[in-house]
């Protein structure tokens, strides 16, 4: 399928064109929602018409174009100046999906241990299981490097709002607008691209748009491409409590790993900028700053926008993943070598952590008292528009007109349900998604598409890896009842697909029989000219379209329109609220403030840190004797030495705000310090999608005093900890 059409697809960051699933990464047992009156204007005594909006409910992800100078000092009584922001800006990183950040004068990096994960697993040799035993270089040399792993250093961001917002003027179609402004972000990409080099000038230069184009910046990176592995611990102590503790608190996880950046085959020189690590760590009251790349929040939707996910969108994709999940956990318990070849026990891993999620936000969007605050604050935008006679000209209709949009796509509610990762062979299955590069390819061979046509088709048909059928039988099941969630067992499409059986029997037909089940078989179909229309799998996908064709047809007509008014009511609140409001998270670095504080749950208090005393309580409570177990501790961990302190400070929590993209973002102080990495949020906090509550919320961070002392006492890493605390001098002479 072409790449500009819009098939619906299960990939982060897609665009409101599409169906909106996040980075499948994110976590919970489904809350209680709140329970309001019969009358529908109490919910736990609170009086709904009279809650008003927070100050923070927008968020404390600040930019760097828009440095909270004044806020900080008039909170905090800190005041950093300009050289402050730029360290902490350079000292950044992004990584794939994740933060990062410089922690020493040659280029090491420091983030979590899950956003490591599939690169630990990657750089293992034969006969090494380095996810479950853990990996340090004790040298340089032995330092692995990391394929496709790819570290961006923001060093400039330049304001270009002016020129694409000009780019538009006097174009009144909604499609229209759209396509101006893709292609002039794409021409001043590439014109200051072309400032640094090109793409062989080692920079990169992304198009950030804020306040859902609002405003628009570009940001000029450094990139760097070899990258080497230098430590990770082992995967129980990665993910200690597995995904029962997943977005809770306490916590006991040493949820870090350590990569380094080379340049030229040597170390990257980073003593320009760095965080130097501390070994005082954080005590109750403190102030602290992450730094990282949130990847997406929704806080600027309208009130009718976060109904539809309550009532449609997240609802559908909650039902996805959990089919999905179930998909890879019963193919996992089948043929658990295979699993471990495919990566599948990774990729359950980041489902169970969507999974948690979604619930959680799915539960916070049935809060009545949140939406009570959702729509407090739209009020009070609604009132500052209409008080100004230019504001209200330009935007007085649009959140109506955004409301009426919802409701038309509450008549199409079924296809969220049914056509999610539509193309994706981790959760499509491999047959089914080269039925729909296959029906293209024979359409196009049919009315004598060009040759280019043909080629893109055909590669991308023979470019689909090759899946066990066991699995394929399983991911089609679940697709299957997807549509059976969606339409209804009785639905003509679904009595067709059936044909009688079952779900599982009809899966295990379509891929018995579809010659699109296997790579070897795909290949010589296509070049022997035998591929059909009859094939088992193609005959799925094309049955699937007769309701499949009309849903995209009307997102499509109806997304350019909620798109354009989406920007729009984001230039409107820039120009009311300016930048005393944060924008949105667009996976684009950011500093947040907050104060190392405990908080509120089940009837008692969280303490604001933990030690090893309770990793190892875990341990004895659930682990002993019981064979596997989230709690279970490898060989080493088993005895530690004498000098180990037990004391030591693990995880600690704070009240940051943070969100999926934050993982690996280093936690700082004053002197920007590192005192621990973030690597979680608590249940309480992932209704932070759509507004961001400070009372019980909180950011979840290893705590740099639990590193070091896991590295001196348990690992052996001497040459790791000296790096780390001859970066503590060194910057403590860069700063004196």
């Amino acid at each position: 399928m072409k790449a500009n059409q819009d098939m619906v697809r299960c990939r982060p960051g897609r665009s409101r064109s599409t169906i909106r699933v996040l980075a499948l990464g994110l976590g919970l047992a489904l809350a209680a929602p709140h329970a309001a009156s019969a009358q529908g204007l109490t919910a736990f005594g609170v009086e709904l018409d009279t809650v008003q909006a927070g100050r923070f409910d927008n968020g404390r992800m600040w930019t760097f174009e828009y440095p909270p100078v004044a806020y900080l000092r008039d909170t905090y009584g800190f005041s950093p100046d300009s050289t402050w922001f730029r360290h902490a800006r350079l000292g950044a990183l992004r990584i794939p999906s994740c933060s990062a950040s410089f922690v020493s004068p040659r280029g090491l990096v420091a983030t979590n241990h899950h956003c490591a994960r599939e690169h630990v697993s990657a750089v293992a040799r034969d006969g090494e299981t380095l996810l479950d035993d853990g990996f340090y270089a004790a040298t340089l040399e032995e330092e692995r490097p990391v394929e496709d792993f790819e570290a961006f250093r923001l060093m400039a961001i330049r304001d270009v709002t002016e020129e694409i917002h000009g780019a538009m003027t006097g174009i009144e179609s909604d499609s229209e607008r759209a396509s101006a402004r893709e292609a002039k972000l794409e021409e001043v990409e590439e014109r200051i691209l072309a400032e640094f080099g090109g793409e062989d000038g080692g920079y990169a230069v992304e198009m950030i748009s804020l306040y859902n184009g609002g405003r628009y910046s570009a940001y000029i990176f450094r990139r760097f491409t070899d990258v080497r592995l230098v430590m990770a611990p082992e995967l129980q102590l990665g993910y200690f409590g597995g995904d029962p503790d997943n977005f809770t608190y306490p916590r006991y996880s040493l949820d870090f790993s350590f990569f380094r950046v080379y340049q030229d085959g040597k170390p990257l020189d980073t003593s320009d900028a760095y965080f130097p690590w501390s070994e005082e760590g954080v005590a109750e009251g403190d102030l602290i700053f992450v730094v990282g790349n949130p990847g997406s929040t929704s806080r600027g939707q309208t009130v009718a926008e976060l109904e539809f996910r309550r009532d449609v969108q997240d609802r559908a994709v909650l039902e996805f993943i959990n089919r999905r999940v179930e998909a890879l956990q019963d193919y996992y318990a089948l043929d658990p070598d295979m699993a471990e070849k495919l990566d599948i026990r990774n990729e359950t891993f980041s489902l169970l952590n969507s999974q948690k999620a979604y619930t959680g936000i799915v539960a916070g969007l049935h809060d009545p008292v949140i939406l009570a605050k959702r729509r407090a604050a739209q009020r009070a935008f609604r009132q500052a528009i209409e008080a100004d006679s230019a504001l209200s000209a330009s935007y007085g209709e649009l959140i109506d007109r955004m409301a009426e949009i919802q409701r038309e796509k509450r008549a199409i509610a079924s296809g969220y349900s049914a056509y999610l990762g539509l193309e994706s062979p981790l959760y499509g299955s491999a047959a089914l998604v080269r039925a729909i590069w296959a029906f293209q390819y024979l359409v196009a061979q049919q009315r004598g598409g060009a040759s280019e046509e043909l080629e893109e088709f055909r590669s991308s048909l023979l470019g689909v890896l090759q899946q066990p059928p066991e699995l394929q039988e399983l991911l089609i099941e679940a697709r299957i009842n997807d549509l059976i969630a969606a339409y209804g067992e009785e639905h003509p499409m679904v009595q067709d697909l059936l044909a009688g059986r079952t779900p599982e029997g009809a899966a295990a037909v379509i891929v018995s029989s579809s010659v699109l089940a296997d790579s070897a078989r795909t290949a010589a179909a296509v070049e022997g000219g035998t591929l059909s229309m009859g094939d088992p799998a193609i005959r799925m996908f094309t049955t699937m379209l007769s309701e499949f064709a009309p849903f995209q047809q009307r997102l499509s007509e109806l997304s350019p329109e909620e798109e354009e008014i989406a920007v729009a009511l984001g230039r409107a609140r820039f120009e009311i609220y300016g930048s005393q409001v944060p924008p949105d998270a667009t996976f684009s670095l950011r500093i947040a403030d907050g104060v190392v504080a405990p908080y509120e749950y089940n009837g008692t208090v969280a303490p604001v840190y933990t030690t090893f005393f309770g990793l190892y309580d875990h341990y004895y409570s659930y682990a002993v004797g019981e064979g596997e177990s989230e709690w279970g501790l490898p060989g080493r961990w088993i005895d530690p030495p004498s000098s180990f302190d037990l004391s030591t400070p693990l995880n600690f929590v704070s009240t940051a705000d943070i969100i999926g993209g934050n993982s690996g973002s280093p936690v700082l102080n004053r002197e920007l310090e590192v005192v621990g990495l973030a690597f979680d949020g608590n249940i309480e906090s992932l209704s932070g999608d759509y507004i961001f509550l400070t009372e019980r919320p909180r950011t979840v961070a290893v705590d740099s005093r639990g590193i070091l002392e896991a590295l001196s006492e348990i690992y052996g890493a001497a040459r790791l900890v000296e790096e780390l605390r001859a970066g503590v001098q060194a910057g403590a002479g860069a700063r004196e």
